[in-house]
């Protein structure tokens, strides 16, 4: 959708900053120390209360409605805005999950797999994934 941005996803801990620019999508932010910058927020892509805790059906479903609420062309022009501000198009949606443990989920990618539907744009993984293929994406060349 925006030529400007590529969207990767990762958790804080794996991030590294020649991957592109770190930008939190989580409720609250890491009470750990990251080894790293990190001056971007997306409220907007971060779970709501309402349905913070449910299970992942029920979570998937509404925070899916919550993106489409907001739309693709909304989401394109908050996270283009910080792509020019940084003058980088790589940027990197961080959350908490290691998604390298089996039977783990996340909604980073929840929404990976809405932005192909709504945009075309495939978004990345950037670490290590449970199932048949460990990673979808291992290193940025």
């Amino acid at each position: 959708m925006n030529p400007a941005i590529t969207l990767f996803t990762s958790r804080f801990q794996q991030f590294r900053p020649e991957q592109g620019v770190p930008v939190r999508i989580t409720r609250g932010a890491p009470r750990f120390r990251l080894p790293y910058q990190l001056l971007h927020t997306v409220a907007e892509l971060a779970p709501g209360a309402a349905y913070f805790n449910r299970p992942q059906p029920e979570f998937t479903a509404a925070y899916r409605a919550d993106l489409a609420a907001l739309g693709a062309h909304r989401i394109a022009e908050r996270l283009g805005a910080i792509a020019e501000q940084e003058r980088e198009q790589r940027l990197v949606l961080l959350c908490f999950e290691d998604l390298a443990k089996p039977n783990e989920w996340c909604h980073r990618r929840i929404f990976a797999e809405w932005w192909l539907e709504a945009t075309g744009d495939q978004v990345r993984e950037l670490g290590p994934m449970a199932g048949p293929s460990p990673y979808e994406q291992g290193t940025l060349l």
